[in-house]
């Protein structure tokens, strides 16, 4: 994928004709394209269609289970935005192959984001600083990311398993796994990009940040300007813009908005589920849009906030299920159609620590709004303290569990 999306780059800044160039890129994007669709969805496919031949003519159709790389998903995105960026001659080519090989091998981030573009670190390959200063700032930002994994997201973790593989929640119990998800993914997610933004600095590369406090939104427009920022603006500028973005009319600017979430989605994951997540956030900045996001805040001041989130906990639902029946049944407890309260054989498997670190995880999420106002920064001593403790805390946790694989590594 490297080789050839680096020589169809190349064809383009060779070429001045305008046809051979757009072979050209059509060649290195199809290509990259394929690829992924052969190793992430060859299996969905075959699945789907086996189900539809035994519906219809009464047999099933054998289906591979092919093996899914890690990591192919943000190599391909990586691979296909230096190919665009060449051909709209946005970015400088890369020297040689080896500057290429070594963007598209760069390993901090490879495995689960940030989304890097070549353009964003094409100087870097060429000369990059070194510090002592430097490196313990990258040390900072891979112990904080590293607690935020290990001590948060993997504490809820079994709170948040056990309930989604209820079949019947009742209304307390699916709302406390939902909750329990959405500090999980956001904790392991984001401590993934911090991991991978201090081994960076560590190795003198600087690369985006990946997360802004995506739970203090107050919209589902603003809340996908703070998640996942690298994958959003990917998607903007290579899928959303393309198709045309605002530039058609208000219906054309609505069906983009839709057709480039679902889109996000299934990139996300080879299931109907990833589907319906990017339906429900596509549908509901297309809402947003309608009602005029671009000019004002669109949704009541006091309740924009806890709206907002509660918009993204129910999509989190659907995202973290294992097939849309069993997000269902989690949307069924969500509104009480299996009763209220917590039952006892629930109820003993909740550890006091789950519910502690899901407390402390929703308030560190909220913490830009609750410490609005205030000069909350410590002093380099309380955060060199703070840092070790951490430190010690996340690696005596390590040392007490056997597996703790990250959630992006599924995509």
């Amino acid at each position: 994928m490297s080789l050839v999306s680096y020589y169809a780059a190349q064809v383009t800044v060779w070429s001045s004709d305008e046809r051979v160039r757009r072979w050209a890129v059509g060649v290195g994007v199809g290509f990259d394209l394929a690829a992924l669709a052969y190793f992430k969805y060859t299996t969905f496919l075959l699945t789907n269609i086996s189900a539809m031949s035994e519906m219809f003519m009464g047999r099933e159709i054998h289906v591979i289970d092919v093996l899914l790389p890690i990591g192919i998903s943000f190599h391909t995105f990586q691979s296909i935005s230096y190919v665009i960026d060449i051909y709209r001659r946005d970015a400088p080519p890369a020297r040689n192959i080896i500057d290429f090989l070594a963007f598209s091998s760069l390993f901090p981030q490879l495995i689960a984001g940030p989304v890097l573009r070549y353009k964003d670190l094409a100087a870097q390959f060429v000369s990059r600083t070194h510090s002592l200063e430097l490196f313990a700032a990258g040390v900072y930002r891979f112990v904080l990311g590293l607690a935020m994994k290990v001590l948060v997201a993997d504490s809820v973790a079994p709170l948040a398993d056990r309930i989604f593989a209820l079949t019947d929640p009742t209304l307390a119990e699916s709302w406390l796994g939902a909750l329990a998800y959405t500090v999980q993914l956001f904790f392991d997610f984001a401590g993934y990009s911090a991991m991978a933004i201090g081994i960076g600095l560590m190795i003198g590369f600087r690369f985006i940040e990946n997360f802004n406090a995506p739970y203090v939104s107050r919209s589902i427009t603003e809340f996908w300007r703070r998640w996942h920022i690298s994958l959003s603006t990917w998607l903007r500028d290579y899928l959303y813009l393309p198709l045309g973005g605002n530039r058609k009319g208000p219906v054309r600017t609505y069906v983009n908005l839709i057709v480039t979430m679902v889109l996000g989605g299934f990139w996300h994951g080879a299931n109907w589920t990833f589907l319906l997540w990017g339906a429900w956030h596509g549908g509901l900045m297309a809402l947003e849009r309608a009602m005029g996001v671009k000019k004002r805040q669109v949704w009541p001041g006091l309740i924009a906030l806890p709206l907002t989130f509660t918009f993204v906990v129910i999509g989190w639902v659907m995202f973290r299920a294992t097939s849309v029946g069993a997000a269902l049944n989690m949307y069924a407890g969500m509104i009480g159609l299996n009763g209220v309260s917590i039952r006892p054989e629930i109820a003993w498997q909740i550890t006091p620590s789950e519910v502690l670190m899901l407390a402390v995880g929703l308030g560190i999420s909220f913490f830009p709004v609750l410490s609005r106002g205030r000069d909350v920064r410590p002093s380099p001593a309380l955060r060199s303290t703070a840092m070790l403790m951490l430190a010690i805390l996340s690696i005596s946790r390590l040392t007490a569990q056997s597996d703790s694989p990250f959630l992006y590594f599924q995509f």
